[in-house]
């Protein structure tokens, strides 16, 4: 009889008898249900920040930062914002006018309405009409601030999560007043947002220069056309890049410690599931010496039969990672979080379930191991002495 033979009648018979071993096979498959389950729970949060961060991008957008600085540490000069405006490549808004958006970001402080804690944030001055600048901008109360005064429009999370944005509340920007006076959603997204006129804000805190410069290009193709003349030009030491690249970059240490966090608890749960699964097939193995030695006698090889329980190893862990994936779905999928102050909606992808499926091969390949090795090692006539 062949080898691959010999395995698919021993791989038969032990799967025929998981009937028979309730309790140690349920092990396998609940400790890989809950390892697989927290896994793709926990990186749901990622994949659903990444979304949350991404979902306003576009591709006809580019972002001007100070050279190797970006966000509130970025400088563009207000003298250098008229060339700016005259770079090539620009689209035309509805006033006929190139359509860039000078930024400026300032920390601004508030406090959740539940634990009072204080979280920071951008509160960003803008120079561009804020509903054409950032085309998924809907007021659902109040109205847009006014340039040349104290007046700040949040969005409506803010007013969820936070006290004081309330439509008339005053809230204290450097020693003055400033008044909200608009609601707004924009997109899907969940973070507050507070805008306000950047003229204004920049000559509360004295400054004379942007953090940053939103470009609408006329078309994508147009950005190597921008970047060049930037670049060309010497009185201009800004960096050039899609609006992709800078959110991208904001958020990565957020990213990269939601990552982080992830693996780390989904391999300490891991390691358990593991463990457990060992010691549930070396009692399987152990229970079975009688059959196996009888096996060998007849002929069946130590290679087919420690391959038959790697591989029964593996088929036990595959329930556990298709029942972990739905309930981290069930239960996860859309779940709003806010870890760090950064609020998002947990997404369990087809591709987190994938990964789930090969976390547990990789677990039933470890946890079924040594007892395949044992398995295989069976001597026959010590286990027909046994018997």
């Amino acid at each position: 009889m062949s080898a691959v033979r010999q395995f698919l009648g021993v791989l038969g018979l032990n799967l025929a008898g998981i009937g028979e071993r309730p309790g140690a096979a349920l092990t396998i498959v609940v400790g890989v249900t809950c390892a697989v389950g927290v896994l793709v729970s926990m990186l749901a949060m990622g994949t659903g920040a990444r979304r949350q961060e991404l979902g306003g991008v576009r591709e006809d957008l580019v972002v001007l930062t100070g050279s190797g600085a970006g966000g509130t540490q970025s400088s563009v000069p207000k003298s250098e914002a008229a060339t700016v405006r005259d770079l090539p490549g620009i689209k035309q808004d509805s006033k006929g006018e190139p359509a860039v958006d000078f930024q400026t970001m300032i920390p601004f402080e508030a406090r959740r309405r539940v634990t009072g804690r204080r979280i920071f944030f951008p509160l960003i001055g803008t120079t561009g009409d804020l509903t054409d600048a950032t085309s998924d901008i809907h007021f659902t109360a109040g109205r847009t601030f006014r340039r040349g005064l104290h007046e700040l429009v949040a969005s409506n999370p803010c007013v969820r999560q936070f006290t004081g944005f309330e439509l008339g509340q005053r809230r204290p920007v450097h020693g003055a007043d400033w008044t909200v006076v608009g609601h707004f959603d924009q997109g899907t997204g969940q973070q507050c947002v507070v805008f306000a006129d950047a003229e204004t804000l920049m000559s509360s805190f004295g400054r004379n220069s942007y953090s940053q410069a939103t470009v609408a290009l006329a078309s994508p193709e147009r950005y190597d056309t921008l970047r060049a003349a930037v670049q060309a030009d010497p009185s201009l030491h800004l960096e050039v890049r899609h609006q992709r690249e800078v959110v991208q970059e904001r958020f990565k240490p957020l990213n990269s410690l939601l990552d982080f966090v992830s693996y780390f608890v989904g391999t300490i749960m891991a390691i358990g599931a593991t463990l457990g699964a060992v010691n549930s097939l070396y009692a399987i193995v152990d229970a079975r010496r009688r059959e196996l030695a009888t096996l060998r006698a007849m002929g069946f090889g130590a290679v087919p039969i420690a391959a038959s329980v790697l591989c029964e190893s593996v088929l036990l862990a595959l329930p556990g990672a298709l029942l972990g994936g739905l309930l981290a779905w069930v239960l996860f999928n859309g779940l709003a979080a806010s870890p760090f102050g950064y609020t998002f909606n947990l997404a369990v992808t087809p591709a987190l379930a994938a990964l789930g499926i090969l976390w547990a091969v990789i677990m039933g390949l470890a946890g079924g191991v040594l007892p395949a090795l044992r398995a295989g090692r069976v001597s026959v006539t010590t286990a027909l002495r046994a018997t």
